[in-house]
């Protein structure tokens, strides 16, 4: 990001390399605090780190640069654990429109998001995290290494194991689900 004029260097413009990336610092922030209220604050906090430490930007990669502040920002605010969760998912903010509207439909969709974020809440941080950022934020093998600060065969294997114990969660999720069902009113 840093231009060259003559002999001088300019830094690295702050708009340029953190503002694009706050909404994804918000959603990373907002999975790993499990508070919107705590996620601004992480989010604001990562914001000021960024802006103090701009010049260390290499120029390379400003999304995983930030994203990474934003996650040692959250777990030195809340320890290595971030916070239990306070509230549920929103059904209607990660929905698609695209889909039928009706009460049946709308149940089922509400229905399987719970499901699913249940099935996240019930696995270890480091799997839910590496799990979110894959799956959820889209952000590649390369990013999350680079993220993460790990080796991008950890990521991958770090992945093959978040992904067989969320499937392992969703399953007893499931299970726990049709057990409930089969009981008489």
């Amino acid at each position: 990001m840093s231009t060259f004029i003559g002999n001088h260097t300019s830094r690295p413009n702050f708009d340029e390399v953190v503002v694009p990336h706050l909404d994804a610092a918000y959603r990373l922030a907002r999975w790993l605090t499990r508070n919107e209220h705590d996620a601004e604050d992480v989010v604001q906090e990562a914001s000021l780190r960024a802006f103090r430490y701009l010049q260390t930007f290499s120029g390379s990669n400003a999304r995983g640069w930030f994203l990474r502040i934003v996650r040692n920002t959250c777990y030195g605010s809340f320890g290595r654990k971030p916070l239990q969760p306070t509230d549920v998912f929103d059904e209607e903010q990660h929905s698609s429109s695209e889909l039928a509207n009706t009460p049946e439909s709308l149940m089922l969709q509400a229905a399987d998001a719970m499901l699913i974020d249940q099935a996240l809440s019930d696995l270890p941080d480091r799997f839910r995290e590496l799990l979110v950022l894959r799956e959820i934020q889209g952000f590649s093998y390369q990013e999350l290494a680079d993220i993460l600060g790990i080796p991008i065969g950890t990521v991958m294997s770090g992945l093959s194991r978040a992904r067989q114990a969320f499937h392992n969660a969703l399953r007893a999720r499931l299970a726990h689900v049709d057990r409930s069902s089969d009981r008489p009113d």
